[in-house]
């Protein structure tokens, strides 16, 4: 029991980092802002929709954020279910 506890949080920690990595290398929302109020040459067709690197950040953010939820209450669960 003890090897799985340690591999929950060794596997929380590293949810944890990605996540703050992934969240950091997210352009701000405000940067689209004032491109739309000062006029850019990208548009939605110019873009790609949702292949920009921005979305893919976005998704990957859910989902490692959703992992870090799910890492997080496990862990809770088996080191409260020892104690």
């Amino acid at each position: 029991m003890n090897a799985i506890k340690i591999i929950v949080i060794i596997l929380d920690l590293i949810a944890a980092v990605l996540l703050t990595a992934t969240i950091l290398i997210q352009s701000g929302k405000s940067a689209g802002l004032s491109s739309a109020i000062a006029g850019s040459s990208d548009s939605f067709m110019a873009k790609g929709g949702s292949r920009t690197m921005d979305a893919k950040l976005a998704k990957a953010t859910k989902w490692i954020g959703l992992a870090f939820v799910v890492l997080s209450l496990v862990a809770v669960i088996l080191v409260s279910a020892a104690a």
